[in-house]
């Protein structure tokens, strides 16, 4: 029988998918999170509140389990230091494997600022002896969606490059298939992306085709960029993330297209196409 698995951020984007996926398998289950109502709406019955930040907290949550998956921490200059509080207060409370959901490209030195924790984190892990395996995913495809303003409009210094943006449904499945396969996933490392990698103008056609209406992409210089996002009242290291994002792209940096979600999964990862035409609340501030 599958040991306990604990699933960090079981109130987001993909670890409610997971966890509900799990769950459904019939894998024993905890789900962790900082809001216990929203936890108590998820379908397992084991639920901690904890935050990363808490070691004495994310020990207690996660004793008895043998597996922690562990979604990245909302971004933040402190960010690598929270993660590293959570993995060893996981090792501490006894868990053996930890896979990690990181960001494809993640390297010291990745033009993406929020990159960089990622291999920071990924340092950190390898560091501590456990158990491991990381999922690199690419940008998500609902989130290309949302970066495009209501005007119809895509900015950003992308250049000319290309991204295989992901779903969030195909991370959920693959994460579904480490985390059930034992030690066949141990050590390794997995580039998670869509099926094929377009660039910013073949993105918002897409999005214009699925819309029924004009969307197309302006190109930003770093300058345009840091001053069309000023308005958001953002600091200064959350600009320099966005902005950087779309750098990466520039650099190549993102066009890699990886087979891991077919090979995990057994199924072929959803083009963008596709996932707009079963998603089309993604784009919904596009036709209103």
């Amino acid at each position: 029988m599958t040991e306990l698995i604990a699933v960090t951020g079981a109130t987001g984007r993909i670890g409610r998918r997971l966890t509900r996926r799990l769950a459904e398998a019939g894998a024993p289950v905890r789900a962790l999170g900082r809001d216990p109502e929203k936890l108590a709406a998820l379908p397992v019955a084991d639920t901690r509140t904890a935050s990363y930040d808490d070691a004495g907290a994310m020990r207690a949550a996660l004793a008895g389990a043998a597996t922690l998956f562990l979604v990245s921490a909302h971004e933040g200059p402190g960010r690598v230091r929270t993660h590293a509080t959570a993995v060893d207060a996981a090792v501490a409370a006894g868990v053996r494997r930890v896979v990690y959901l990181s960001y494809l490209g993640a390297a010291p030195h990745a033009t993406f600022t929020y990159a960089r924790d990622h291999w920071y984190t990924e340092q950190h892990i390898l560091s501590t002896g456990v158990r491991h395996t990381f999922l690199r995913d690419s940008a998500y495809q609902a989130d290309l969606a949302t970066m495009t303003g209501a005007d119809g409009i895509l900015r950003g210094p992308a250049d000319d490059g290309r991204v295989a943006a992901v779903t969030h449904d195909d991370i959920a499945d693959a994460a579904t298939a480490v985390l059930l396969g034992g030690d066949a996933h141990d050590s390794a490392t997995y580039d998670m992306t869509g099926p094929e990698a377009l660039s910013f103008a073949e993105i918002a056609a897409t999005l214009a085709r699925a819309a029924g209406r004009p969307v197309r992409y302006v190109p930003e210089t770093r300058d345009e960029a840091l001053a069309s996002r000023a308005g958001y009242g953002a600091p200064d290291w959350e600009v320099e993330g966005w902005v950087t994002s779309y750098e990466a792209v520039a650099t190549g940096e993102m066009d890699t297209v990886s087979d891991a979600v077919r090979t995990l999964t057994g199924h072929p990862p959803q083009s963008f196409a596709e996932f707009l035409a079963a998603n089309p609340r993604v784009y919904r501030h596009l036709t209103g």
